[in-house]
C-alpha cells in the first residue's frame, strides 16, 4: 500500500518521497544516528510516569495506548526486550546519562505501540534501540497513512544489535502533517523511548490554502469597492 521511493543516504541523513495511499506525495526526512539527539524540539516525552505493563497513559502530552504484548517495560527480558542505550550525551535533554538506559520504556512485542499527539505535527524523535529490519514506525493523520519507516531506513545493517552501536536517535521530518505515530514489529523486538516533538509551531499554508485565502480576500476588495 506504502511505496518508499527516490531513496538517499548519505551521513546518517535519508530523504523519502512516500505515497500512501488516500494522501498526497509525502516527503519524509530521517536523520539517525548513534549518539544523536532531538533537533528543534521543545517537548520531550520519558513515559518514565507509566506504570509497568500494558494500561497505558500520558507522557508530556502523548497518549499511549498498547495492542497484543506491547508494554511499558523497564530493564530487559532475554528473547522478548533489551533496553536501549544513551551515547553522546543525548540522554541530557531526558534527564539520563549516557549507559544503558534503566528508565521505563517501550516495547512493542509482536503488538502495537499507538502514540497520539496533541496536535498536528510535521517532526517527532526517538531513542530507536536494537534497530531491526522487521521494525516499523507508521505516521498517520487520523486514519490516513502519511508515510511508513521500517529499520532498513535508519539503519543499513539492522541486525537487531543490542548493544551501543545498536541504538539510533532518530529525527523524522514530514511535509504532510501527522497526529498518531504507531510502532510496530514482525518479531521480537522493538523497543524505545525519549520521544521528542514541536510545540511551537510555525506551519507554512499550503498553495492550495494559500489560493484560497488570496481568493477570499480579492473577493472582500471587491465588495468594498461596490459599496464605495
Amino acid at each position: 500500500m506504502t511505496a518508499l521511493a527516490s531513496r538517499i543516504l548519505a551521513t546518517g541523513l535519508l530523504a523519502l518521497s512516500v505515497t500512501a495511499a488516500g494522501a498526497a506525495h509525502a516527503t519524509v526526512t530521517i536523520n539517525a544516528s548513534i549518539g544523536g539527539a532531538p533537533v528543534g524540539a521543545d517537548a520531550y516525552a520519558t513515559f518514565d510516569g507509566l506504570s509497568l505493563g500494558n494500561a497505558g497513559g500520558t507522557s508530556t502530552g502523548i497518549v499511549v495506548s498498547f495492542t497484543g504484548d506491547a508494554q511499558t517495560v523497564n530493564g530487559g527480558l532475554s528473547g522478548q526486550y533489551a533496553a536501549p542505550f544513551l551515547s553522546g550525551g543525548n540522554g541530557g535533554l531526558f534527564g539520563q546519562p549516557d549507559g544503558v538506559d534503566t528508565t521505563n520504556y517501550l516495547s512493542t512485542g509482536v503488538g502495537s505501540v499507538n502514540m497520539l499527539l496533541p496536535a498536528l505535527e510535521h517532526y517527532v524523535g526517538l531513542l530507536w534501540g536494537s534497530v531491526d529490519s522487521y521494525n516499523t514506525l507508521q505516521l498517520y493523520n487520523g486514519n490516513t497513512l502519511v508515510a511508513t519507516i521500517t529499520g532498513n531506513d535508519v539503519a543499513a545493517s539492522a541486525n537487531g544489535n543490542q548493544g551501543a552501536n545498536g541504538t539510533f536517535y532518530v529525527n523524522i521530518n514530514s511535509s504532510d502533517a501527522f497526529n498518531r505515530v504507531v510502532a510496530t514489529s514482525g518479531s521480537y523486538a522493538f523497543e524505545f523511548d525519549d520521544v521528542a516533538y514541536k510545540t511551537q509551531r510555525t506551519d507554512v499554508p499550503e498553495p492550495a490554502t494559500m489560493a484560497l485565502l488570496g481568493g477570499g480576500l480579492l473577493g472582500l476588495g471587491l465588495i468594498r469597492r461596490r459599496r464605495a
